[in-house]
């Protein structure tokens, strides 16, 4: 891709949006970074592009025809609907993401994580394969850290290991993993995709480019993940915890299973010896097999890793243990598939806390899963009537209600005995009172070691 003296648009100065305009610059392009909030909002942080020539357009959207500019990089968080992309896509500029902007300049492979539920400790437990077997890997994407930033010192010996999300995957025109693993798909982020047909076609573009030499691995026991192999244009390996499969990565007799190249059944490990609890987990568990074997991983180094990945912070964490109640810091469970998920992995009488900013999800399901399964819920944040209604319809006796965090973490404790559990699984964003899930699960965190004083 041929970047010098290109006018290049590049849209939202969030995480993604300031790596691609610092990238942008270094090949030579004539970057413009525009964002709806002024440069005082930015605090000085962006003065290093400014130093690297990267000319700002904050506060308001510069007018986009062919002749000001050659190309559109659109961050994740930014929706297509935004006038600079309806502007570009009218006067055929083309737009892409970040995440196809470093596609394009990769020179390793790439297996790419994606799903509703799942898929930061997908990524990083497939990572640590990778690590364990010897390669010098590439953790990145979604997960944290923009592909853009370090593609290109990753070579084709190497291995890169993206999470990727349904608003990046939007954007990409060209982005073919060697590996595409798609976990699961359930309602989210509805509000800004429009439908669910919509949601499904992003998450699709995982391995819409692929070809015959390239793998899907596929969720089989998610009717809609299962339905996405007639799309694939490469080789199709399916996992599953309910089905022993023809071919593919299977629970069998308690234990996990491949069948493959060869028919033949190859035992990995029993169930009970995987570190990460839960029956989600487990799923993962399967995925990060199938996208390993496709890569001609050894199953012992597969086993080795199973067994000694205890999991990623703000999913499932276990935070402390106080006066016999364990305080949970599941705060990345962002919508009710996710938080029901984080209720199923536990036989203990749990306290939940949930609510923030709802991303267009219902929450009924969830609300017949803590009637199941939890002694009380507090809930907190924008969604905070919607979830206790939701709630009480389904039966649920103790709902209880408030207007602060801390006060939601120090009510959990109240109502937790010895032997329960308390259960950060919002079900939602925290945008409402927070900057990102990292911060809300931060704060959850403090709390807990204040307690302990």
């Amino acid at each position: 891709m041929h970047l010098k003296d290109k006018s290049i648009l590049v849209v939202g100065a969030g995480k993604s949006g300031t790596a691609a305009a610092s990238f942008l610059a270094g090949k030579g392009a004539r970057p413009v970074l525009t964002d709806t909030r002024p440069v005082e909002a930015f605090n000085g942080t962006l003065e290093h592009l400014r130093e690297q020539g990267v000319v700002f357009s904050l506060g308001s959207f510069p007018q986009i025809t062919a002749a000001l500019f050659d190309l559109v990089v659109v961050s994740p968080g930014v929706p297509l609907t935004v006038p600079p992309v309806v502007m570009a896509q009218e006067a055929g500029v083309p737009v892409i993401g970040e995440l196809e902007l470093a596609w394009r300049f990769s020179k390793a492979p790439v297996v790419a994580i994606t799903g509703t539920n799942g898929k930061t400790t997908t990524t990083s437990l497939v990572g640590e394969i990778f690590k364990d077997a010897g390669y010098r890997t590439l953790v990145a994407g979604n997960i944290g850290i923009p592909l853009v930033d370090m593609i290109e010192d990753y070579g084709p010996q190497d291995v890169v290991v993206a999470e990727v999300s349904s608003f990046q995957l939007e954007t990409t025109t060209s982005f073919r993993p060697r590996v595409g693993a798609v976990l699961n798909i359930t309602p989210d982020h509805l509000d800004r995709h429009g439908s669910m047909e919509e949601y499904i076609k992003a998450k699709a573009n995982t391995f819409s480019y692929q070809e015959q030499c390239d793998y899907a691995v596929l969720n089989y026991d998610d009717p809609i993940t299962r339905d996405l192999s007639k799309w694939a244009r490469g080789q199709v390996i399916f996992f599953s915890r309910r089905h022993s499969l023809e071919r593919g990565v299977f629970v069998h007799r308690k234990k996990i299973m491949a069948r493959l190249e060869t028919g033949e059944a190859t035992e990995i490990l029993p169930v009970s010896e995987l570190a990460l609890p839960g029956a989600h987990n487990l799923e993962n568990a399967l995925a990060a097999v199938a996208s390993s074997l496709a890569m001609k991983i050894k199953t012992e180094v597969i086993a080795h890793t199973l067994q000694t990945f205890a999991g990623v912070a703000h999913r499932l964490e276990l935070v402390d243990e106080i006066n016999g109640v364990m305080y949970i810091n599941d705060s990345k469970g962002t919508n009710p598939e996710a938080s029901m998920k984080a209720l199923e992995a536990y036989d203990a009488p749990i306290v939940l806390i949930a609510g923030g900013r709802n991303k267009g999800s219902d929450f009924k399901a969830l609300a017949g899963k803590i009637k199941e399964k939890a002694k009380a819920v507090v809930v907190l944040g924008e969604s905070a009537e919607e979830i206790a209604g939701a709630a009480k319809a389904a039966g649920c006796n103790r709902v209880l209600k408030v207007k602060d965090f801390r006060e939601a973490v120090l009510l959990a404790q109240r109502e937790a005995g010895a032997g329960d559990i308390v259960l950060l699984s919002p079900a939602c964003a925290s945008w409402d009172m927070f900057n990102s899930y990292e911060e809300r699960g931060d704060l959850f965190k403090q709390v807990v070691h204040d307690l302990r004083g």
